[in-house]
């Protein structure tokens, strides 16, 4: 079969890979036919993290089950199903706490070893923790299955950021950072009752998202000048809650600088390049929480697939290029130079 590989830093090939079968009794192949490219791959492809010469890559997929090992019960052949960024057994202490991303037998997408999402099939370790069945019908809807891809990564990581931040009715929100994970964390503060949002971002295509997610007002200044602008929003007080969704030093000290005292940051951008940008002893005068990390977006899918599969829910309007499996590459260039913001894979 064909499946995205690396090889370097700007080195992304499409190659052949043997077609992966069920090895344990757990096990799951599912046959792709949605996958995208994420934000945080581009720090693989631009060699901020490091990847084996020839590794798989790709950890956002949805698809049809084609086989399943002896013991797996909650998926069969034929079944639709969506696959979180990191598989999980199901029953372990943490799987069962609902904190998925700490599973002791879990892991990654696309890490030594096994298959990654940009591919056309993947091996799924402990298929009846990982995989959330879809409806049928919903494999010959392109929009549909577009909305259902975020629920592998991004809708369910703004999600987890909203509850991080302590969103609730009537509250006011600010989100920094105005990519794919940003954008859904404005929808998600809007589902779970916000009253005011404010989107930071200075690209406008983006900010149109925000807007069109639920986002009330928009602030394009950085640095200072931003926190100034949240503040003149929010008669000098900053927001209740506030996500932050980019990682840096920068946006991590706008984040703290913008939330009102007694306030709440939830943080999912992943931290790179710097160091955290927080002042503890900041954060303790004003009583500012701060909660967040890796989501486990497998223990939000049920939550969130009604509202994504009834429509009140669609975060679609992220995937802004769409290309086939062999055009992977070209996404890549893509997302790096800004030219896209989140790029769909089909099969």
């Amino acid at each position: 079969m064909r499946a995205t590989t690396i090889h370097a830093p700007y080195d992304m090939r499409v190659e052949d890979v043997p077609e992966p079968v069920a090895q344990l009794p757990t096990d799951a192949v599912v046959r792709v036919l949605r996958a995208c490219i994420c934000g945080s791959d581009l720090w693989a492809y631009r060699g901020e993290s490091h990847r084996r010469p020839g590794q798989r890559i790709g950890h956002e997929f949805l698809g049809v089950v084609e086989e399943t090992g002896s013991d797996v019960g909650t998926v069969r052949r034929g079944d639709l199903v969506v696959a979180p960024f990191m598989w999980s057994d199901g029953v372990c202490d943490y799987c069962r706490e609902g904190l998925t991303t700490s599973c002791e037998h879990g892991g990654f997408w696309g890490s030594v070893g096994y298959d990654g999402g940009q591919g056309e099939a993947v091996r799924v370790p402990f298929a009846d923790g990982t995989l959330v069945q879809l409806p049928k019908e919903a494999a010959s809807d392109d929009r549909l299955l577009s909305s259902l891809l975020t629920l592998s990564d991004v809708l369910g990581t703004g999600h987890h950021a909203a509850l991080g931040a302590g969103v609730r009715p009537g509250a006011t929100v600010a989100v920094v950072g105005d990519g794919a994970v940003g954008l859904c964390a404005v929808l998600a503060a809007r589902r779970l009752g916000a009253e005011r949002i404010i989107a930071l971002g200075r690209h406008q295509v983006r900010t149109d998202i925000a807007r069109r997610f639920g986002a009330t007002d928009v602030v394009a200044e950085r640095g200072e000048a931003a926190v100034e602008a949240v503040r003149e929003l929010t008669r000098g007080q900053g927001a209740h809650a506030v996500i932050e969704a980019v990682g840096t030093e920068q946006s991590m000290r706008t984040a703290v600088d913008i939330t009102r005292d007694g306030g709440a940051i939830g943080f999912v951008g992943v931290p790179h390049g710097s160091g955290t940008g927080l002042d503890l002893g900041v954060m303790f005068d004003r009583n500012i929480a701060l909660r967040g990390g890796v989501a486990p977006v497998r223990a939000y899918i049920p939550e969130l697939l009604p509202d994504v599969l009834d429509g009140t829910v669609d975060a679609s309007p992220v995937f802004d290029m769409t290309v086939g499996l062999e055009g992977v590459p070209d996404g890549y260039k893509a997302m790096d130079d800004r030219s896209a913001l989140k790029v769909l894979v089909t099969n």
